[in-house]
């Protein structure tokens, strides 16, 4: 489950800001998963409650915070919303989309110590 390792990233971006901003603990985390950045969130869950123990960030709040999909049509030339990746363009039915929104999972901010 790459979701642990994620969460192993996430904790290691949480000892660098503690070092660079001098607080040392963190009480809420507020990510960003765009619908195509391929993270299961439930899994993203357990992991961070499971990585997060004797940590810095043990007991932290998650929030996880949708961004919304979006993706340029080559067939109308226009930046759409989309709910799933391989879904037609809402305007005009065409097929040929380029993902250009939604592919990341991000730290938003933090609450800390």
């Amino acid at each position: 489950m790459h979701e642990m390792a994620l969460c192993e990233s996430l904790l290691d971006s949480l000892k660098d800001a503690a070092r660079a901003h001098g607080f040392a603990r963190v009480t809420k985390v507020r990510l960003v998963v765009g619908p195509f950045a391929g993270v299961e969130v439930e899994a993203l869950r357990f992991g961070f409650d499971v990585v997060m123990r004797g940590s810095l960030a043990e007991a932290a709040q998650l929030d996880i915070l949708d961004e919304p999909g979006t993706a340029w049509c080559f067939d109308c030339s226009d930046t759409v919303a989309l709910a799933d990746r391989l879904s037609p363009c809402p305007q005009c039915g065409g097929e040929r989309l380029r993902p250009n929104g939604g592919t990341e999972m991000r730290i938003k901010d933090l609450e800390v110590v």
